[in-house]
């Protein structure tokens, strides 16, 4: 009898120091440097989904610094950003079919190009070769924004501009759903 409570002790001692371990695994230090988020938006009858990393500015020098001009950015932290888009869509007029991609851009002072690119990757294995579309749009000045964020604005049933939004620059991407609403 002795050596079964000793037994199950040992037992319940070892599952507890168990629980404790896989409980300290998990934590949110990394995750809090660049958590991850998502944006839905029904534009028209089109769904739009984005996952992105929330990279922080934490005292640094983003664009220009941290994020340097004229190279790729995987525009956000950790893997790529995939948007989604549920039906064909136009980006800034130009033609995209439904599908999953990533989303990566191009930071300049006065312009910056959107690429829309059919491989998903993690971080930085762009591949230019994978680029369905390129488009200009001009960056604007606006209120600082601490982390990163993605963000819909002046959605309408026929457009809606799609943000990306870091320190003090914002950048209006237009987003045009193609299919046609029924008439009502």
């Amino acid at each position: 009898m002795k050596a079964l409570i000793l037994g199950v002790s040992v037992l319940l001692t070892g599952l507890l120091f168990t629980n404790t371990a896989i409980a300290q695994e998990r934590t949110t230090d990394r995750v809090w440097v660049s958590p991850n988020a998502a944006v839905t938006q029904t534009i028209g009858l089109t769904e739009i989904h984005v996952t992105y990393g929330r990279p922080g500015v934490r005292e640094r020098a983003i664009f220009g610094g941290l994020v340097p001009f004229e190279q790729v950015w995987r525009t956000g932290a950790n893997e790529a950003t995939a948007i989604v888009f549920g039906d064909d869509v136009r980006v800034e007029g130009e033609h995209v079919p439904a599908g999953t991609y990533s989303l990566y851009t191009i930071p300049g002072e006065d312009e910056w190009t959107v690429i829309i690119n059919e491989k998903l990757s993690w971080g930085t294995q762009y591949d230019e070769a994978e680029d369905l579309l390129r488009v200009s749009v001009q960056p604007e000045e606006s209120f600082f924004m601490e982390q990163m964020m993605i963000y819909f604005e002046n959605v309408t049933t026929e457009q809606g501009d799609l943000y990306i939004h870091w320190d003090n620059i914002r950048v209006p991407v237009r987003i045009e759903p193609v299919a046609e609403l029924p008439e009502r």
